[in-house]
């Protein structure tokens, strides 16, 4: 049903998978590792565009928001008036809320696609996607500090130590970096225009600061280490980008009074 998913983020991970394992080996654990890590790279890499555009789309929020809270003024008494007037301001500034939701939309949407994915890697006389027999047995075999790729906590067994060792750490990590990214993103957020807008608000930022962290250590025991590598590696390029793009506008914003001074002296 979602092949259209599963096929390319599989063809994605295969083709960094032969590239690494053309260099490391085909059995070496840390070709699997790496082409993990460099699909997310190459999704990321792909969104940025997304990304900016809905850095743009926060910017036209938080500009518009003053003239929001005056339709909403004028037409007090009218529902019908405000949504109308809301959506032609909203046309007239270029705001999209699908670009909004594009980079979040894309990161679910591999994300579904790689667990799928990963969790398909389970006979090895079985294909899977475009993964032979041969890459099959391959990824079963893969291990990350010792423990198979494919391992659970939940399903350890006897060797629950030392998944344990592997996959905690990386519950850990994600976890975090999925709270600060939330928290640096919730800091930058424009106060919404009424109050049923703010409790919305509310919501979502506790869900991003609070929820999916956690979720991340409720469900983390389920999850294949091979996944768990996938949040850490998303989470973690997100914290950096955010730092980086974040850092750069603040700069930019600083740097326009001491412009603006230089210009009049």
């Amino acid at each position: 049903m979602l092949d259209f998913i599963y096929y390319p983020v599989s063809a994605v991970l295969w083709l960094w998978h032969t590239a690494f394992s053309a260099v490391l080996g085909t059995g070496s654990g840390l070709a699997w590792v790496l082409a993990i890590v460099f699909l997310v790279m190459t999704l990321r890499a792909l969104l940025i565009r997304p990304f900016m555009a809905q850095l743009r789309f926060q910017r036209t929020m938080a500009e518009i928001q003053p003239e929001i809270k005056e339709i909403q003024r004028k037409h007090a008494g009218d529902r019908e008036k405000q949504a109308a007037e809301i959506q032609q301001l909203q046309q007239e500034k270029g705001f999209n809320v699908l670009l909004g939701c594009l980079p979040l939309l894309g990161q679910s949407l591999v994300f579904i696609g790689l667990y799928h994915v990963l969790r398909s890697f389970k006979n090895p006389h079985v294909a899977n996607y475009v993964f032979s027999t041969t890459q099959v047995q391959s990824f079963l075999d893969a291990k990350l500090f010792g423990v198979h790729l494919s391992a659970t906590l939940t399903t350890a067994g006897g060797a629950l130590g030392s998944v344990a060792a592997v996959a905690i750490p990386l519950m850990i990590i994600a976890a975090v970096a999925t709270y600060f990214s939330a928290r640096a993103s919730v800091a930058r957020q424009p106060r919404p225009a009424n109050d049923a807008a703010a409790q919305q608000t509310r919501i979502m930022n506790m869900l991003s600061q609070w929820v999916f962290p956690l979720g991340v250590l409720v469900f983390g025991p389920v999850m294949p280490v091979a996944i768990l590598l996938y949040f850490v590696t998303q989470n973690a390029w997100t914290f950096g980008q955010q730092h980086l793009i974040y850092g750069r506008e603040d700069r930019a914003k600083a740097e326009v009074p001491v412009r603006a001074t230089g210009v009049e002296g």
